[in-house]
């Protein structure tokens, strides 16, 4: 189907706007739209089979016998509609147009059914015959040419991604809510499945895939599709899970085209309510929405976590509330299969990121944690940083993860990374945000650059050679280390000095505070190199006043913290015989784990700052994974004199035009 068919098939099913201006508010256009497109394209799939089923319904009523089976059979497809009826004849007689159609729908198989009641159906029926354009909208999808032969299935995957993208804009939903370009998830499929090519076309093959995000399915079908273009006689289960229900209606029914169980498509959150409990599945992939936080399932999520412990899928930490994007990383990998002695089994993820999950989140902190537990189980197998401007809702830079826990022995311990930024074309126009595309040719060469991703980053000849880098796994963590100075103090009395010291609580609570800031008055202007000088002068001072000279640490901390003014050649202040360190002073450095920390102080720090020291109790491990970091290419600045020359040709050109101006 070229570019023009499918506008055309997409513009007749939104042209349906134009009825329904006035009754409806634009953002419910969709609600009228999408379901009506399904239906229809669920009667063009029976429609070569539609006599057959009626003679198998005539040749079994009033038997008492269960005839699903045989009706399936009939079909052809594992649903079928048993109504004599159909959207043209329905939109024939106006005047039954809503009892025709409710007819029509009861006429489905309970699975078709439960599609079609995602969209709240019936209630949409009563509403369009409320306002006298039911039959109007039946015409209209009546004439929507979405015949299998005319359409397939890949191509209707654009058709319902390209009206459920419209309504989508039309709800101003936001940016993270977005759904995946084809050759994005072509891109996606070739670098999760290609490595198994081979193992795929041996005969008797069986894979299970699963996407918990899945969407219209359109990462599913692609999956099904490289598979058994491999081996047409593959068994390929395809199983996901979908929060919108609209979108969850048009996977289930597509499943139900391909002659899938729909079952396998669940309902709800993966989160909650994880829809494939205790199943593992061979190849796992997703694209999860953007910066999406997880709040509404935080409780179920942390008691999943507190009371599961390690056989949680959310092992072994959770990531801020504010990007559950970790979270279903996290639910995939708890589903790979387990690799057998044998070196059988085991399972390949791929999944689409931001930015974000790469280096948010600090030492210790749930992301990083996180980030330690993937890379030092040996899963992750490389990164692709892919062009931005690829998606039709957000225009920010993507990434692909690719993990696998039966890595080849040449993989094992390393990660590939590979820059594709630089790999699109310009869109003639763009959609959304989307002004990218990835052409075919350049999903083949960086698929073949991923699969050679090792003999290109040790051949420096290589014209690729810039594009990929291997790193140990060890190479993405650090130790965060804590780099003390000693507080350094000289002491003083000034007016700022008593002042603060007089509104300090210990003072405060002294029986003659007034008393005691009056004897220290007479030393303004005094300066002490050491604290015990500072003291014993002040001392003396407030008992020739007569007054008592105040105890304990909070008195001493108070009169530190006015009197105290931190100084180079200040006198070191100690705690227990040690140096105190100094709050204001104290720096963090990120030290590569096979560095010795300390031969690191001694030589990155200590020839700056002789004094200084590492705290060990506050060491802490991280993991970091900085792509565009190791892609980096510095570009030094013009020369001034070419920028001088430019700068004096501006200003000519512009006095030119002053001069054409004033003329």
């Amino acid at each position: 189907m070229n570019t023009n068919k499918h506008t055309e098939l997409v513009n007749h099913a939104w042209s349906v706007a134009d009825l329904l201006r006035g009754d409806y508010k634009q953002s419910d256009y969709g609600k009228v739209i999408l379901p009506f497109t399904v239906l229809r394209r669920l009667e063009c799939v029976l429609e070569p089979t539609r006599d057959k089923v009626l003679e198998t319904v005539e040749r079994f009523q009033g038997q008492d016998i269960d005839t699903d089976h045989f009706l399936r059979k009939a079909s052809g497809h594992r649903f079928y509609n048993t109504s004599k009826y159909t959207l043209a004849a329905i939109a024939n007689d106006p005047a039954h147009a809503a009892t025709y159609l409710n007819q029509y729908i009861a006429g489905f198989s309970p699975n078709a059914q439960e599609v079609l009641e995602a969209y709240d159906f019936r209630q949409q029926i009563k509403r369009l015959d409320g306002a006298n354009l039911l039959y109007q909208v039946v015409g209209r999808f009546a004439d929507l040419p979405v015949q299998p032969d005319v359409v397939d299935n890949h191509q209707m995957g654009y058709v319902f991604e390209d009206l459920i993208r419209k309504f989508a804009e039309q709800s101003n939903e936001t940016a993270g809510e977005h759904f995946t370009p084809r050759e994005v998830i072509e891109l996606m499929v070739n670098l999760l499945i290609a490595p198994d090519d081979d193992a795929l076309s041996l005969p008797a093959v069986a894979r299970r895939v699963l996407d918990p995000a899945c969407g219209t399915g359109g990462m599913l079908s692609a999956a099904y599709e490289h598979i058994t273009k491999l081996n047409p006689d593959a068994s390929v289960e395809m199983h996901g899970q979908e929060l919108n229900p609209e979108s969850w209606a048009i996977c289930r029914s597509d499943l139900m085209i391909k002659d899938q169980d729909p079952d396998n498509i669940k309902f709800g959150n993966s989160f909650s309510n994880d829809g494939h409990l205790r199943e593992k599945f061979d190849y796992l992939l997703a694209n999860p929405p953007f910066g999406v936080e997880w709040k509404k399932v935080k409780d179920e999520v942390e008691n999943d976590l507190k009371t599961l412990g390690e056989n949680s899928r959310f092992w072994p930490a959770l990531p801020r509330i504010n990007d559950g994007s970790l979270l279903f990383l996290q639910h995939m990998l708890s589903k790979m299969k387990p690799v057998s002695e044998d070196g059988s089994g085991g399972s390949r993820v791929a999944i689409v990121f931001n930015g974000s999950p790469l280096f948010t989140g600090a030492a210790e902190s749930g992301e990083s944690k996180i980030r330690q537990w993937i890379i030092e189980n040996d899963w992750l197998e490389g990164i692709v940083a892919l062009p931005d401007q690829l998606f039709y809702n957000t225009g920010i830079s993507t990434y692909f993860w690719i993990l696998t826990n039966r890595k080849s022995k040449d993989y094992q311990g390393k990660v590939v990374l590979l820059d594709a930024r630089e790999y699109w074309h310009k869109m003639r126009k763009s959609l959304g945000d989307k002004r990218k595309i990835i052409g075919a040719d350049q999903i083949a060469e960086i698929t073949r650059l991923y699969a050679d991703a090792l003999e290109v980053a040790q051949n420096e000849e290589h014209p690729l050679h810039s594009k990929v880098k291997v790193f140990r796994n060890e190479d993405f963590g650090y130790r965060r280390i804590t780099v003390e100075r000693p507080l350094k103090l000289r002491f003083e009395l000034t007016e700022e000095t008593l002042a603060a010291l007089a509104a300090a609580k210990p003072i405060q609570k002294l029986d003659n505070t007034e008393e005691f800031i009056a004897a220290l008055r007479p030393l303004i202007g005094k300066v002490w190199k050491k604290k015990s000088e500072a003291w014993l002068e002040m001392k003396d001072a407030v008992a020739a006043a007569g007054s008592l000279w105040p105890t304990g640490a909070p008195f001493n901390k108070a009169l530190r913290d006015a009197a105290g003014v931190r100084a180079p050649d200040g006198e070191v202040q100690k705690v227990k015989g040690a140096p105190e360190p100094d709050t204001e002073l104290r720096d963090y450095e990120n030290v590569p784990l096979d560095d010795d920390i300390d031969a690191y102080l001694e030589r990155e720090v200590l020839p700056h700052v002789p004094d200084a020291w590492i705290d060990h109790d506050k060491t802490k491990i991280g993991y970091e994974i900085p792509v565009t970091r190791h892609f980096y290419v510095y570009e030094p600045p013009r020369p001034l004199a070419e920028i001088d020359a430019e700068l004096k040709a501006l200003e000519a050109e512009i006095q030119a035009l002053l001069g054409e101006v004033t003329e």
